[in-house]
């Protein structure tokens, strides 16, 4: 739900919760969001209004909603923690938050240390039923295992054109039982058969914040000609599958090791990509098709060296 906080066009609320609806009646039943997304939260507190008295209080049990947390860095209290999840259980009319996810800008700052230790009480208390984190490094990933917290997730950037998590994230997530959430899988929209054979967008063309930033990833991680030779795989492999190059892209990170759910954007009463996204279920990736997706990207740059570890991009 990033595409609902004003940077992806204008979202029209009523049109918007309506939407949700048609989501979950295709079966996509999660929604990833956060406090600073706009109005994201109360997007789930209205569709949750509507949901129990259109069809009935059990009919919420289907539904689940991963908000985060993404404070200032500095001290952290209880008072202030509690405080602020209030804010989200208000907004999204919940007695507890399905997933918290807990960002933190500036590692210099051990306060998240603190923050997560309060969190974890207000779990312990059933305000949080589970707790996880967003865009930490496997560093600092390690230093909260070692603290004694418990984390159920971590949410990464994580696609073919960035696969930085395999570097390091993926190895301590499987020894340490933690799962990985991943967003950016289609680069914003750009790993799909609307930009097979086109020219690189430029300018007034790159219309959401998803697409400013994804054509920058691409570039770091090599050109347009390249990713047009990825492009040009995924399509053979999807024709031969019957799905579509988007389905393709997300299939490859949903069988990576660790990897619990893949985020796919919705940018709610504007696009509707629902019956294209549930075929990425009906298929399977077999040896074949891996090793030619492998020839490419073995021609790219590496992220890991160029940028860091996963998150890194939001602390330089």
């Amino acid at each position: 739900m990033w595409q609902v906080s004003g940077a992806h066009g204008l979202i029209d609320p009523e049109t918007a919760v309506e939407n949700m609806f048609d989501y979950l009646d295709s079966g996509f039943t999660t929604w990833d969001l956060a406090d600073h997304y706009g109005p994201a939260e109360d997007f789930v507190g209205q569709f949750r209004r509507e949901l129990s008295a259109s069809r009935g209080l059990e009919s919420l049990s289907g539904v689940q909603a991963f908000t985060k947390w993404v404070p200032q860095p500095g001290k952290m209290t209880r008072g202030l923690v509690e405080a602020n999840v209030a804010v989200s259980l208000r907004r999204m009319g919940v007695e507890a938050v399905d997933l918290l996810q807990f960002h933190w800008w500036d590692y210099a700052d051990s306060n998240y240390l603190d923050a997560l230790a309060y969190l974890s009480e207000l779990q312990g208390q059933g305000k949080i039923r589970h707790l996880g984190l967003t865009n930490f490094d496997t560093e600092h990933l390690k230093r909260i295992v070692d603290h004694g917290i418990t984390v159920v997730s971590n949410q990464v950037q994580f696609s073919l054109i960035d696969r930085r998590p395999e570097v390091r994230m993926v190895q301590f997530c499987q020894e340490s039982g933690i799962q990985l959430l991943t967003y950016g899988t289609l680069c914003g929209g750009l790993l799909s058969d609307k930009y097979l054979g086109q020219p690189q967008p430029r300018g007034s063309a790159l219309d959401t914040a998803s697409l400013s930033k994804y054509v920058r990833i691409i570039e770091a991680w090599g050109d347009w000609d390249l990713f047009q030779q990825l492009l040009v795989t995924l399509k053979g492999i999807g024709d031969k599958n019957g799905v579509s190059i988007a389905n393709v892209a997300v299939r490859y990170i949903l069988d990576r090791p660790t990897v619990a759910g893949v985020i796919v954007g919705a940018r709610l009463g504007l696009t509707d990509h629902r019956e294209e996204n549930a075929r990425v279920f009906q298929f399977a990736l077999d040896g074949d098709d891996l090793d030619r997706i492998e020839a490419v990207l073995r021609n790219s740059r590496d992220l890991y060296r160029l940028i860091g570890d996963c998150g890194d991009e939001y602390r330089r």
